[in-house]
């Protein structure tokens, strides 16, 4: 007969497997501190000697790391997704900045779509808290907070999509963005008519998912990056058109 005795699970197989279920969610982020390890233990209800061997279970699985009188931290676990070597291919050549955006394009738009029809109540205040906090932020003109708040609007609405799998490939994509792999994000924000057209179109993308309405949203967020993408170009163009503009200059002032 295919029975098996049942076991009771350890405390520390629990602990390890909540833990687990937390940083898959996208919940516990990279480079999250957790709590002390008397408060841990005292919100998980276990001992500490079971929380320790969870913890040293989550170490060795590369999933939580400890540092020395800092504490216990989520690991970062986006760090592999790509290699050194394709990181320097992707920040040499233009062509890999269009190819981004038309990605987050394809992605973002899925993620909007389903975020309409499958957040929580919750996620999609989640997500209007954010949106309320880029609005404050617009008045005071200070670009890195404006690009940190685009990014943390994005993977909200990410996150309300219920797709750990995006979730993860994105928030590692950013995390190149926030390190300038891509390109220099906070450019867009130091424009006072780019601003004003950013804010607008996160703002429909915002109506929409509250709305629920997915077409709108996926639309939306389409829209935005379609802006991106030629807000991009104009920039790369400038900076082309003042290369050029500087030797020509160089040329004529040196002419006898």
């Amino acid at each position: 007969m295919p029975f098996q005795k049942v076991t009771p699970e350890k405390l520390s197989t629990s602990v390890v497997r909540q833990i687990e279920l937390l940083i898959l969610r996208g919940i516990l982020r990279p480079g999250e501190r957790l709590p002390s390890e008397r408060e841990l233990s005292d919100r998980l209800g276990v001992s500490r000697p079971s929380l320790r061997e969870a913890i040293a279970e989550l170490q060795e699985r590369g999933l939580i790391a400890s540092k020395a009188g800092a504490g216990i931290f989520v690991a970062d676990v986006l760090g592999n997704a790509f290699s050194d070597a394709l990181i320097r291919l992707f920040s040499t050549h233009d062509e890999a900045v269009i190819d981004y955006v038309s990605f987050r394009r394809d992605m973002e738009g899925l993620a909007a779509e389903r975020a309409a029809r499958l957040a929580s109540d919750t996620d999609l205040k989640v997500i209007q808290t954010v949106f309320d906090k880029m609005q404050v932020a617009h008045p005071k003109r200070n670009p890195a907070d404006e690009a940190r708040l685009d990014a943390d609007f994005h993977l909200a609405i990410i996150e309300a999509s219920h797709n750990v799998v995006m979730l993860h490939m994105m928030r590692s994509m950013y995390q190149l963005l926030r390190e300038g792999v891509f390109y220099n994000r906070t450019i867009m924000f130091k424009q006072r008519a780019t601003r004003s057209e950013l804010l607008e179109q996160h703002r429909a993308i915002n109506e929409a998912l509250q709305a629920r309405d997915a077409k709108g949203a996926r639309t939306a967020v389409e829209a935005h990056l379609d802006y991106v993408e030629a807000r991009l170009s104009d920039e790369r163009r400038t900076i082309l058109h003042e290369e050029v503009a500087r030797q020509r200059f160089e040329h004529e002032r040196n002419r006898h």
